[in-house]
């Protein structure tokens, strides 16, 4: 957060616990670089402060994030990006659709990846996803700053509405009827994945172009929805970027 979006930040909370640690110090010269206020606490306060979350003996306090995306200002055609902060993304662009992901570690996990692989954004249903929470910013290492999440009141319109774009929508399930690896990925494409357990909605399949599948070599039927998604968006890359 102090890397990309310091001006969020209204105050540093620090535990005078960890006043010495050299990895706090760097954050604190980083906060007075920004000109963020270093307000030093008890550990316990931070503690009974956040209730059960984890804090490491650092907390920043936020101001609300005004932002928001909509799926026209992150489609293929329009000339706006909205996060001027994010660095150069793969061309055509990529998103990263998730139906119905509830568990923010997930999220988070896969906010992350999404901005390694330079997603151009990543599409959410609202009422079938966890939002952006404290636990999905902290997992996410700052890619909740730089990726552009776009929530949508119906996923299967937003579906279309890429599709009409341009976009191949391309889900990824275990019943797929063709490997991911031999499907054809240099355009602008979506990979759309499913919630943890449930996988992909009939609806949300319905709307794909066609379902492709990671291989499975052993006992276990399916990977976690972030590990998929890290795979899926790794092979795009790979595809897309000139061996060196």
């Amino acid at each position: 957060m102090l890397r990309v979006a310091p001006q969020r930040i209204v105050q540093l909370h620090v535990a005078v616990e960890r006043k010495s640690d050299a990895r706090v110090q760097g954050l604190i010269q980083k906060a007075e670089a920004a000109s963020v206020p270093v307000v030093w606490v008890e550990r316990s306060f931070l503690t009974k402060w956040i209730g059960h979350g984890r804090h490491q003996g650092v907390v920043a306090t936020l101001n609300p994030d005004a932002r928001t995306v909509t799926l026209e200002a992150v489609l293929p055609n329009s000339m706006e990006y909205p996060n001027p902060a994010a660095r150069q993304l793969l061309t055509p662009p990529l998103y990263l659709v998730l139906d119905g992901v509830t568990d923010p570690h997930n999220l988070g996990a896969c906010l992350r990846t999404a901005d390694a692989t330079g997603v151009r954004a990543v599409i959410v249903p609202k009422d079938r996803s966890v939002g952006i929470t404290p636990v999905v910013r902290k997992v996410a290492s700052g890619a909740a700053e730089t990726v552009p999440v776009v929530f949508v009141t119906n996923l299967a319109r937003a579906l279309e509405q890429l599709k009409a774009s341009g976009v191949w929508v391309v889900g990824l399930a275990g019943e797929g009827d063709r490997w991911l690896a031999t499907c054809d990925l240099s355009g602008p494409l979506a990979l759309v994945m499913g919630a943890e357990g449930e996988g992909l909605r009939p609806l949300t399949r319905a709307h794909c172009d066609f379902l492709a599948r990671l291989p499975m070599l052993g006992v276990v039927e399916s990977l976690n929805v972030s590990v998929a998604a890290g795979v899926a968006l790794y092979e795009v890359v790979r595809r897309r970027l000139p061996m060196r």
